[in-house]
């Protein structure tokens, strides 16, 4: 198994992974005291900016088309690029809709990136190396964002935010322009589907997608504004929690990857649904900061436990189909991605609560259907 650390893809996607990672804690540890005390947001609309967010997830489609043209790795590594530009630019746009505009121009690089990169993983590893690889991976990604979230609490102390934002946005565009001249690609006679195509032998992954898609941004969208909106939360401790978080997931990662090996997708991610179940509803029920940061802790290590469905759709669809399948994916789960961020902004402002009792209620459905898995894939 350990074999897999000699591929030249698994070297590029780490350091990939390493800078998208980085890139994306670092602008989330200040994105949502940015927007609330520099851009003066509410609820609402920092409901609007995570949606908008996300629309670049719901056009990953397009990831298809533009692989006529361009090699997956190295659009994985523009990506990467893109990603840097548009966190380089955020601190110079402080209105709500320059706000806007980066954020799409930072979402395309993560998106695209995000999808490239499954999509290369379950192609160039076999059904038992995939789900260390993404645990692995998600690893380092972990230890990049303890060390950006350390960087990004320390500044936040002394410089502000545009330069914090420039600063991050250089470093993550330097490295994907570096990664531009190398090859990690190895001939393994794989023919790919070139074209979009629904099957419905795959409605299962399209479901859980979007369920999965809707309970992230829950997670990703309102947990964190919960902290900072209701309990004044500052950016260094926010910045100090994602540190904390990222450590846990470190540490956690490998025996993620090893439960999926022993006892399969279905066990797994009907544990992620059922504890989801209860710590969104502690976010509704308990109201207490400290619970709350707790609560956030317990979520982002349940967070992880959606390699799983990666790893579902490796064991069920046929090799050529691995690309395209992901790339639907990835799509659909955009599509509650976006809906969700609108919708919950929208009770948000009727009652802080409403968001979280839907999540809870969201991850009882997907537990239902997570049970449809059969349980010989492990």
């Amino acid at each position: 198994m350990e074999l897999f650390k000699e591929k030249p893809m698994y070297t590029y996607l780490m350091v990939l992974v390493i800078c998208a990672s980085a890139g994306l804690q670092g602008w989330m540890a200040l994105f949502t005291n940015f927007a609330k005390e520099v851009v003066g947001v509410n609820g609402f609309q920092i409901g609007v900016a995570q949606a908008v967010r996300e629309i670049p997830g719901f056009l990953t489609f397009m990831v298809m088309y533009v692989l006529l043209i361009m090699k997956e790795h190295r659009l994985s590594a523009w990506s990467v690029v893109l990603l840097g530009i548009g966190i380089g630019a955020t601190g110079y746009f402080p209105t709500f809709p320059g706000m806007l505009m980066v954020t799409v121009i930072m979402s395309v690089g993560f998106h695209f990136f995000e999808t490239t990169n499954k999509s290369l993983t379950v192609q160039y590893f076999d059904r038992r190396d995939a789900p260390v690889v993404f645990a692995r991976l998600r690893g380092y990604g972990a230890l990049a964002n303890i060390a950006v979230g350390t960087i990004v609490w320390g500044l936040s102390f002394l410089l502000p935010y545009h330069l914090n934002f420039l600063l991050l946005g250089i470093f993550i565009s330097s490295a994907g322009i570096y990664m531009l001249s190398k090859n990690p690609v190895q001939e393994h006679g794989l023919q790919r589907q070139n074209k979009l195509v629904l099957r419905r032998k795959y409605w299962l992954y399209y479901v859980l997608n979007f369920l999965s898609g809707a309970r992230r941004q829950i997670f990703i969208v309102f947990a964190v504004f919960l902290l900072v909106e209701k309990y004044r939360l500052s950016v260094s401790t926010i910045a100090g929690i994602y540190v904390l978080n990222y450590t846990l997931t470190y540490l956690t990662n490998r025996y993620i990857s090893r439960a999926i090996n022993v006892y399969g997708e279905r066990v797994v991610l009907s544990l992620e649904s059922a504890s989801l179940f209860i710590l969104f509803l502690g976010y509704a029920l308990i109201e207490n900061a400290w619970v709350a940061v707790v609560l956030y802790i317990l979520d982002s290590i349940f967070f992880n436990f959606a390699i799983g469905l990666n790893t579902y759709l490796q064991k069920t669809a046929d090799p050529g189909d691995l690309a395209q399948s992901t790339a639907i994916g990835f799509t659909i789960n955009h599509i509650s991605a976006v809906v969700i961020p609108l919708l919950g902004g929208s009770l948000w402002l009727l009652n802080w609560k409403l968001p979280f009792i839907i999540g809870a209620g969201l991850t009882l459905v997907s537990l239902y259907f997570t049970q449809k898995i059969k349980m010989p894939l492990h």
